[in-house]
């Protein structure tokens, strides 16, 4: 398990799943904010690949995430898209609605980074979420993020568009941060 201040990511258990499906996936404004694709709901034994880790593809690193007090399950995290010839991987992650606003993100982003840079040895970790996600954006420049561009309108979400931010850091600003 990958440690930070009050998280621990770990393994996903297939007890997680449909705690993660109950709690994330079937909250329609919560997926629909989160996924790219339209919001459709998910039962708890589903076999849904966004939720089942496969160990055979490469480009997707799924992690439960737990808290440190109690080994509680309070979200999911993962760095996707990773591209091993380049040195880069986007991040993200979801936290259960009782475990939001407790510094938990920032310290996921924090723990994630670690990973992204030091075991896997990548270069650059991209961020993209919505203009209004005020929680990931702070997390995200909290841990040294920087806002690269605003992608104008780009996400349909419940019946509307709306703009997307990229933010990026490249291992040599988190090493001067760590």
């Amino acid at each position: 398990m990958l440690t930070g201040t009050t998280v621990g990511l770990r393994a996903r258990y297939e007890d997680d799943i449909p705690i993660l499906v109950t709690e994330l996936y079937n909250d329609v404004v919560n997926g629909s904010r989160a996924e790219g694709s339209p919001w459709r709901p998910i039962r708890p034994s589903a076999r849904d690949p966004r939720l089942i880790t496969d160990e055979s593809k490469e480009d997707v690193v799924a992690f439960s995430v737990v808290s440190l007090a109690d080994d509680a399950l309070i979200g999911s995290a993962n760095l996707w898209g990773i591209d091993t010839h380049n040195r880069f991987a986007h991040l993200g992650l979801g936290l259960i609605p009782s475990a939001r606003g407790s510094g938990y993100g920032t310290d996921v982003v924090a723990v994630l980074c670690r990973y992204g840079f030091v075991v896997r040895g990548l270069n650059r970790l991209q961020i993209e979420t919505l203009a209004d996600n005020h929680a990931m954006l702070k997390a995200a420049e909290r841990n040294g993020f920087v806002r690269e561009g605003v992608l104008r309108r780009s996400a349909w979400v419940l019946g509307e568009f709306m703009d997307e931010v990229v933010l990026g850091m490249l291992q040599e600003e988190w090493m001067r941060r760590s």
